[in-house]
């Protein structure tokens, strides 16, 4: 009905204590060490982005659906994509039991939400939002990580090129020393009287 507002607000609802609960358990569980690695603000910017994101693709793929899309999850599973890329290897133990390489788990479940949007399943889980969610994670972070990288890129490229000026005007202020040399040698040899046009300006420039 337009009220925009809702791909904002809808995460905040949710249909049950244990729905939210296990939400803000995954959220405190994966969410906190990219906190600490990213700080709050950028931390809560993804977080946002991923949910608004995963409501947006939930409305785009989903638009003639009567169902309400409530819930963190969309925004949970681009937390999930975020750990998975930042540590890879992390083992998480699943049902406390057993350990599974992060970047796997995640792929898996990529691949499980994938498939369920396909079956287009009537089993009350935003399948659309979890997969919306990953999606945007995923190309935010690549693209950060790019930009990142060009930055980083143009700021070695600026360093170098201040070495190269520093050294090419070292090398000058040398090879003028030289000539500098030479030419005091010629004085005390013939005379100040004696020397060239070229060599007085020389002097002048190296004074």
């Amino acid at each position: 009905k337009g009220f925009l507002w809702q791909l904002f607000t809808y995460m905040f609802l949710h249909g049950g204590i244990f729905h939210i609960l296990f939400n803000m358990f995954i959220l405190w569980m994966f969410g906190s060490e990219i906190e600490r690695a990213w700080g709050s603000k950028k931390f809560l910017k993804y977080y946002f982005l991923c949910g608004i994101g995963a409501g947006i693709f939930t409305l785009i793929l989903s638009w003639n659906s009567i169902l309400p899309n409530i819930g963190a999850s969309g925004a949970l599973y681009g937390i999930l994509v975020a750990y998975a890329m930042m540590f890879p290897d992390r083992l998480i133990y699943v049902y406390f039991l057993f350990p599974v390489k992060a970047k796997y788990l995640v792929i898996f479940f990529a691949v499980l939400e994938f498939l369920a949007s396909l079956r287009h399943t009537s089993d009350g889980i935003g399948h659309f939002a979890h997969l919306g969610g990953m999606v945007i994670g995923y190309l935010y972070i690549k693209l950060d990580w790019r930009v990142n990288k060009v930055f980083n890129f143009l700021k070695e490229y600026r360093y170098k090129r201040m070495v190269r000026q520093s050294e090419k005007k070292r090398r000058e202020k040398e090879k003028l020393m030289e000539e500098v040399d030479r030419i005091l040698d010629k004085i005390n040899q013939v005379g100040m009287e004696n020397l060239s046009k070229e060599e007085k300006k020389i002097l002048e420039q190296a004074s």
